[in-house]
């Protein structure tokens, strides 16, 4: 029996080291790099405010393009990332008449949190806090000799995400952030009023991380 049991506690204890090592090797660990690339839809919420003392009725319609972030690990369970896109396009209908759009990028810095940095677990999920810049550009409006602007906005945004590990770099990532987006808008230089656009914004794709 005795001339069966080293063999069998030397295949166990390598099977267990392979297993560990699998395991670490899943870990999010202080000094990683993690990309994420995905479809970004920015919803609007459905009441936007009104312009010219509440004459008009403003509704931001959604848009979807490629969004895109870089993050990096401070501490097994902190990290710090960046949200940027590709512009996003707004169709902006004023009283239900698809009347003026405009163009935006809004880059986002959130302190993150992942309660299992550090483990072996397949499943990364994480949640993130911080503040979002948006810069909007190529207003139109549909009416001659009208010009349209609208302001940057600052504002908080949070984050929950998730990642489902692949192998030791790549993994399935879902995540949204709810933003704090309001704008000025003024029309050849008067200020009209205010639009609250307050979007979720919601990414699926992949990460990786080196």
């Amino acid at each position: 029996m005795r001339k069966h049991a080293l063999p069998t506690l030397v295949t166990a204890g390598l099977a267990a080291t392979a297993l560990l090592a699998s395991s670490q090797a899943l870990a999010y660990n202080q000094g990683d790099f993690i990309t994420r690339v995905g479809v970004a839809h920015v919803d609007p919420k459905s009441d936007n405010g009104s312009l010219a003392d509440g004459a008009i009725d403003v509704d931001v319609r959604s848009d979807t393009n490629l969004g895109f972030t870089l993050g990096y690990l401070f501490h097994d369970n902190f990290g710090v990332e960046l949200l940027a896109a590709l512009p996003f396009k707004h169709d902006i209908h004023l009283d239900g008449e698809n009347a003026a759009s405009t163009k935006h990028l809004p880059p986002t810095l959130t302190v993150q949190y992942y309660p299992l940095g550090g483990t072996g677990s397949q499943v990364q999920p994480y949640a993130g806090i911080g503040l979002n810049y948006t810069h909007f550009f190529s207003e139109e409006i549909a009416i001659d000799g009208v010009d349209l602007d609208l302001s940057s906005s600052w504002g908080l945004a949070g984050q929950l995400g998730l990642d489902v590990r692949l192998d030791d770099n790549w993994g399935l990532n879902a995540s949204a952030w709810y933003i704090d987006i309001d704008t000025d808008a003024s029309l050849n230089g008067t200020d009209v009023g205010k639009v609250s656009i307050d979007p979720w914004v919601f990414m699926a794709g992949i990460s990786y991380r080196f």
